[in-house]
């Protein structure tokens, strides 16, 4: 019996393959928008704006602290009602781009100010701009010690990407509810769908755990 499951899963392969795709480039997508966005983020976090940055912070709270599903349902379906329509795609996208912007803020706004205050300060001594400051001397150090957690927070967009199936976008998670219709072994089915976002996620654990033992022994 378990073996004529197994084959009828295999079967689908197509509509799993394509899920997979579909996951994997909603979540490169977003991740780059939202590294953009969550850089200029956390510049302006770190900044010495402190009203600017405490209004920033709410705004991101706001965000971190709501769930992801709600998040998607009113770019999905709420927006339409102020003249903004989206597909599916482009409303995953919007909600996990702003996401990954706000956790990649507070990742990046703690790592410029991990750098030594004896870093700013030479710099300053140096005649640099603050640009100049930020660009060659701040956030090249900040990006060597957020990279390992950079790397984790791909990893659980990756896993926040299943919630776009609730808008009938056809990732991964969504490729196993249309097969469990024909196919009703659930177990079986999302054990396949979960062991696809293993395949894809595992590879950056053991990259953030790499990264992380490096910056440790660096520091010793």
């Amino acid at each position: 019996m378990f073996w004529f499951y197994a084959e009828r899963i295999l079967g689908y392969w197509p509509v799993l393959l394509k899920g997979l795709g579909m996951t994997l480039g909603l979540s490169l997508l977003s991740l780059l928008i939202g590294a953009a966005v969550g850089f200029a983020f956390g510049i302006i976090r770190a900044g010495g704006n402190r009203w600017l940055s405490r209004a920033l912070g709410l705004y991101i709270d706001l965000f971190r602290g709501t769930p992801f599903l709600v998040q998607v349902f009113i770019v999905f379906f709420i927006l339409p009602a102020a003249g903004i329509e989206l597909s599916a795609f482009a409303a995953g996208v919007v909600a996990l781009s702003n996401l990954a912007a706000c956790f990649i803020g507070e990742i990046v706004a703690a790592g410029l100010k991990a750098v030594p205050q004896g870093q700013r300060e030479a710099a300053l001594a140096s005649g640099m701009t603050p640009a100049q400051q930020m660009r060659l001397v701040l956030m090249p150090q900040a990006v060597r010690i957020v990279t390992p957690s950079l790397v984790g927070q791909f990893v659980l967009l990756i896993k926040d990407s299943s919630v776009v199936s609730a808008i009938g976008l056809l990732d991964l998670t969504r490729s196993g509810w249309m097969i469990v219709q024909s196919v009703p072994q659930g177990l079986m089915v999302f054990g396949t769908v979960g062991l696809g976002y293993f395949i894809i996620c595992y590879p950056l654990i053991l990259l953030s755990r790499r990264l992380e033992r490096r910056g440790q022994d660096a520091l010793l």
